[in-house]
């Protein structure tokens, strides 16, 4: 089958699942809704395609958006959060000490790819780190793309079930109405800043490098313009689509046995997260759900967006997670020689 028609098959189950979730009123509809939709069609055996060569533009959408949250005020906080940015390193360290020997043991996974899979990285970095080391590609892109969709689904529920918020019916306050020149400074924003990303070698280059130029402009006073909801809406139900579609090929038993190991290796993460969130409250009094957010093994875009749905400090939030992705990209090839796993392949 021709990719164009792939591509739009699954563009459309993404959408129609998202507006199924929308009227059935349940968290993030729009990106929940595209990934579910388009994950069961893919491991269904149709011929959906991600449409992988627009998710950068998506991503920079988002991350435009993300960084209008961002205030002058921040700057005040900046000695309160050097303390949670450590206490956010710390995180890193113990969760990755409980999980990585979870897919070993329990798993059964070898120690190169249980190292790979249990690491609270990106899932393009910890891809292509392990890669480059021997580990099990597949396994390693299973485990982290199942981590990013449970921790979604599994954060959103919990706002929306336990904590009565509304997460994703009307989560974009769009403030002023967009002008033409606020949204040339969009615009911009995007596209030097994704150029940017990619030259600085920032992890998640599409989406970190506008989101830290959008929010340069807005905490200067720039601009206070944000991109269109019905904008964003759409870069959400291509970003589920993307995420639903990385599962074709994948059997129903393969998944069923990744999914059961996904989600308890993200509920012992959770479960550590919470307890450094409580931390956070008690000693730098930062809100649990903002803490909880700041540290669920979650991706760094969709955390933001989820974040965006609760008014809670989208900065705090993406700042906490792009800092978890650089250490763990820094801390992790460093640590597995440390190990000894490129010498005796273990």
């Amino acid at each position: 089958m021709p990719r164009l028609p792939q591509i739009l098959l699954a563009l459309s189950l993404g959408t129609a699942g998202g507006f199924l979730f929308f009227f059935l009123g349940l968290p993030l509809p729009w990106m929940l809704g595209a990934m579910f939709s388009t994950m069961i069609a893919a491991v269904g055996g149709l011929p959906v395609l991600a449409p992988s060569r627009i998710r950068p533009f998506v991503v920079a959408v988002i991350g435009v958006m993300l960084g209008a949250r961002f205030t002058s005020e921040i700057l005040g906080q900046m000695q309160v959060w050097a303390g949670t940015l450590s206490l956010l390193l710390l995180f890193v360290l113990v969760s990755a000490a409980l999980v990585v020997p979870f897919y070993r043991f329990v798993g059964g996974f070898d120690w190169k790819t249980a190292y790979f899979a249990g690491m609270p990285g990106g899932l393009a970095e910890m891809v292509e780190i392990g890669e480059a080391r021997g580990a099990d590609v597949r396994q390693v892109v299973l485990a982290h793309s199942l981590r990013i969709v449970v921790t979604i689904a599994m954060v959103a529920l919990w706002f929306r079930v336990i904590e009565g918020y509304a997460v994703g019916r009307a989560i974009l306050d769009q403030g002023p109405p967009l002008q033409l020149v606020d949204a040339a400074l969009l615009l911009a924003c995007a596209v030097f800043g994704s150029l940017a990303g990619r030259f600085l070698g920032l992890p998640a280059p599409a989406f970190l490098g506008p989101m830290i130029l959008s929010a340069a402009l807005h905490m200067a006073g720039i601009t206070e313009g944000s991109p269109p909801g019905l904008l964003v809406n759409g870069a959400q139900v291509i970003l589920g689509t993307v995420i639903g579609c990385r599962f074709s090929g994948i059997r129903a038993a393969e998944l069923a046995r990744a999914a059961w190991l996904s989600l308890l290796a993200t509920l012992l993460s959770l479960v550590v997260a919470l307890a450094f969130g409580l931390v956070m409250q008690r000693h730098f009094g930062i809100a649990l759900e903002q803490g909880l957010l700041a540290l669920a093994p979650g991706g760094l875009t969709e955390m933001g967006l989820v974040a965006l749905a609760i008014h809670a400090d989208v900065a705090f939030v993406a700042l906490h997670h792009a800092a978890r992705i650089l250490f763990v990209i820094l801390l992790a090839p460093f640590a597995f020689r440390l190990l000894g796993g490129e010498r005796n392949g273990t």
